[in-house]
């Protein structure tokens, strides 16, 4: 009896690894807003409470807090990072919910722990709480589920906070990009992948090695879940020749100089492409930071003035410059595109693989593209 095709892709990474995934402060705020929100209307917590994540996983969490008073609720889920080394793992995320005045909606608030944001330049306005846009949206996708469930109207105020959260954030780049207070609730799928260099790297490996075997021309290194989303969108590239490049674009274009296909995509967010085309090879946060003054070369190059151009090299974030060139004309994010493109050639010395990089911002929009370039 034959053994089964090998399936590659994402999800095959991930088991090749060996690694236990574990869930986002997002996952675990919205397991806790969940809780909390279906104690004020049946005046019972659910225990394990168990949400949707975006990709349709059903995960459950045991509660460590719960709380319920007149008006409000309380509930806490410790936050397991799996085998990531993340430095929340093991905080307890709470979530108060309270009941507003119909057509209210969903009032966000940062509890003690949970920083707001102070700068410009990050995917939420000055003054919010660092909740990102996917946390929120999953929260109040549950609270709207709770509300139609058992009785609510949906109106409430979710304050949500991080024992410790303050003295864990100066382990992050929090302070340094204006995010003051705390922590930022994370997460665009709801899991923690766990990155293991040697193992993750093992895995990419597998990854080319699959999708040659099954006869793909055309791979895509991805950062992450939305790059996958837009490549996918973009070129209908199917799962087996989808690799999580992560961070770890070196690997990626290191093992496909020795093993070479006709043609190799690289999609990633603006900042950590960038890093790409400012030569680095390994993209994480902690080994590689947006070079803010190679940004304002490039924009000199894209025809940015004087005045623009220091304007880039002193933006918070590279979103912030990208967003202050666009407003001029200039295009930046291309630029990237181009001159990252152009260092993965160089890395493939001479390779007969055609190159071509796609800029995402966090919602998935591309604000960057170069054209496919062979050796």
């Amino acid at each position: 009896m034959s053994e089964p095709a090998p399936v590659g892709g994402r999800s095959a990474q991930l088991k090749h690894t060996g690694l236990r995934p574990g869930w986002t402060t997002g996952a675990c705020a919205t397991a806790a807003t969940t809780a909390a929100y279906t104690a004020l209307l049946t005046g019972d917590f659910p225990d394990p409470v168990t949400i949707t994540l975006p990709k349709g996983q059903r995960p459950a969490f045991g509660l460590a807090v719960e709380e319920l008073a007149d008006g409000h609720a309380t509930a806490g889920v410790v936050k397991d990072a799996g085998d990531d080394p993340d430095v929340t793992h093991g905080a307890l995320v709470r979530a108060t919910v309270r009941i507003l005045p119909v057509g209210s909606g969903v009032v966000f608030r940062a509890g003690p722990g949970v920083g707001t944001v102070t700068r410009p330049g990050l995917p939420l306005d000055v003054g919010e709480p660092a909740i990102n846009p996917v946390p929120r949206q999953m929260m109040r996708d549950h609270v709207t589920e709770a509300a139609a469930r058992y009785g609510g109207s949906g109106d409430v105020e979710i304050t949500v906070s991080v024992d410790h959260g303050e003295e864990i954030a100066r382990s992050t780049w929090n302070p340094r990009l204006g995010i003051l207070g705390g922590l930022s609730v994370l997460g665009t799928t709801g899991i923690v992948v766990p990155y293991s260099c040697s193992a993750w790297i093992d895995s990419i490996r597998r990854g080319v090695d699959v999708a040659r075997a099954a006869g793909r021309t055309h791979l895509a290194g991805c950062t992450g879940s939305t790059s996958e989303k837009t490549v996918v969108a973009l070129y209908g590239i199917p799962e087996d020749a989808l690799l999580d490049m992560g961070d770890f674009a070196g690997a990626v274009l290191k093992y496909v100089r020795r093993h070479p296909v006709d043609r190799l995509t690289v999609c990633g967010g603006f900042a950590k492409l960038s890093k790409l085309a400012a030569g680095h090879m390994d993209l994480h946060s902690a080994r590689s930071q947006v070079d803010k003054g190679f940004l304002a070369e490039l924009a000199r190059r894209g025809g940015a003035d004087g005045t623009l151009a220091a304007e880039v090299a002193a933006a918070n974030t590279g979103l912030a410059a990208l967003q202050s060139c666009a407003a001029r004309g200039v295009p930046l994010g291309d630029l990237v595109a181009v001159t990252a493109r152009d260092r993965a050639l160089e890395v493939l010395r001479g390779a007969p693989v055609t190159v071509d990089v796609v800029c995402v911002d966090r919602a998935g929009t591309v604000v960057g593209r170069s054209a496919p370039k062979g050796p």
